[in-house]
């Protein structure tokens, strides 16, 4: 009898070595290369294939658009990007604990019924779990049906006998193909069960939402490849001990991906937030130095979120920075932009930045209220709680204009606030309108501090 082929394979990227290494040569990850044998099993039958389509003109295709199955949850139907799209493959990911399975039985539950049977596999929990789950949210439906079964070809088949409107997996680490011999969870198994997943759900014009694990460096758990093989991939993000969750997307064939969608954890699962800026501000004092508020956009949503700060002079000889919910190498910038252009003495601080609400702002526009949020701290002066701020900042301290500045207006309007300090040059191709918002214009970040602490 032959040896079966063996080769390592690393479980991060799934670049593939003869040998073992302790860093993967592709990713530099260190201790991901796993043993997998390569060989299918005596007698296993390939999967059929489809027959292949004709080629065409392009000026012969159908510019109809994808057909989608819209979702009764409204954040993730924004996420989405208008619904499900027929035959398409959803994979969301999230750390352990942060509500992906929750999330997946309530959008279960509420498609159940509009596309007919939805067909819910769970290849880590029993059918008297889910159902414990089920009522402690209170869905119910008498077209969710539930399976609990890891082998994949088992799944499929009972998916076949019943032709569901929706096929959800949870999870993909899970399940397992007979036809290869390494471990369920591996980069074979995961890269397979994912190809046979797409395989037949794309003739059969069913969406597949796919369950992912997160690795502690806030990946996908498996080869990128899974990643380029479906078409959305979601993050539910946020601590779990905090109320907050954020689903965004990283990638989408059929959509944006800046749109987020944010949820509230409670005891019936998890909640809309419909109105997030109240909801950030909700617990704000505005009477404390250090604090100021930042309006960003989640694609066409203005959101308006706390940026707090915390400088105190250094125990050490080399000062801490810190931030959480914003880019450590921005707020370095900020502060060096702070001591040079401002003259603020930061060079012996510790100093500490936090968006409140459990929100990750990656746009520059947030970069004033940022600054004025450690201006404020260092000099021991609050900032107008009735002011917001926007614009990006510069190397030399100019402060450079943001787009959609309209409906970042009319948001911080609605809330109450009655100033927003705004660039200089914001505005000028065309008219800027604030309604009941006074607009206070500031050429440099120096002009904004004693605009916005005067």
């Amino acid at each position: 009898m032959a040896k079966p082929k063996t080769s390592y394979v690393c479980q991060q990227c799934g670049a593939a070595s003869p040998a073992y290494l302790g860093r993967c040569p592709s990713c530099g990850t260190w201790n991901s290369m796993v043993e997998t044998i390569e060989d299918r099993r005596p007698g296993a039958t390939a999967p059929r294939l489809r027959a292949a389509n004709r080629a065409q003109p392009l000026t012969a295709v159908g510019s109809a658009e994808a057909d989608r199955v819209p979702v009764p949850i409204a954040e993730l139907n924004r996420v989405l990007g208008g619904g499900l799209v027929r035959g398409s493959l959803v994979l969301l990911g999230g750390d352990p604990g942060i509500g992906k399975s929750t999330l997946v039985l309530q959008t279960a539950a509420a498609l159940a019924g509009a596309v007919g049977q939805v067909l819910y596999v769970s290849a880590e929990e029993s059918a008297q779990q889910i159902k414990l789950r089920a009522d402690r949210l209170g869905v119910a439906h008498d077209d969710l049906w539930v399976l609990s079964e890891t082998n994949l070809a088992e799944v499929l088949a009972a998916a076949d006998a019943q032709t569901p409107g929706l096929l959800i997996v949870d999870s993909i680490q899970t399940v397992f193909v007979e036809e290869i011999t390494s471990a369920a969870g591996s980069v074979s198994q995961v890269r397979e069960c994912t190809a046979r997943l797409m395989q037949w759900a794309k003739p059969r014009n069913v969406p597949v939402l796919i369950v992912g694990h997160v690795t502690k460096e806030g990946t996908i758990a498996g080869p990128r490849v899974l990643e380029h093989m479906v078409d959305a991939v979601l993050y539910l993000e946020g601590d779990r001990y905090q109320q907050y969750r954020i689903l965004r997307g990283v990638k989408n064939r059929f959509g944006s991906t800046d749109e987020v969608g944010v949820f509230e954890m409670a005891d019936a699962g998890l909640r809309e937030v419909r109105n997030p800026s109240e909801a950030f501000l909700e617990e704000r004092t505005g009477t404390a130095a250090g604090s100021t508020v930042a309006v960003t956009m989640e694609g066409t949503r203005p959101i308006l979120v706390e940026v707090q700060a915390l400088t105190t002079t250094t125990a050490f000889g080399l000062p801490r920075r810190s931030a959480n919910g914003l880019d450590g190498s921005r707020l370095q910038l900020l502060v060096a932009v702070l001591q040079k252009r401002v003259g603020l003495g930061l060079g012996g601080q510790d100093i500490y930045a936090n968006v409140v609400g459990g929100l990750r702002i990656a746009e520059p526009a947030a970069d004033l209220a940022i600054a004025l949020a450690v201006a404020s701290a260092f000099k021991d002066q609050r900032v107008d709680p009735r002011t917001v701020a926007v614009g990006e900042i510069g190397l030399s301290g100019e402060l450079r204009s943001v787009n959609q500045l309209e409906r970042r207006l009319n948001e911080a309007g609605r809330l109450g606030f009655a100033r927003m300090v705004i660039p200089a040059a914001a505005g000028k191709r065309g008219s800027v309108a604030g309604g009941n918002v006074e607009l206070v214009r500031a050429s440099t970040v120096g002009e904004a501090i004693e605009a916005a602490m005067g």
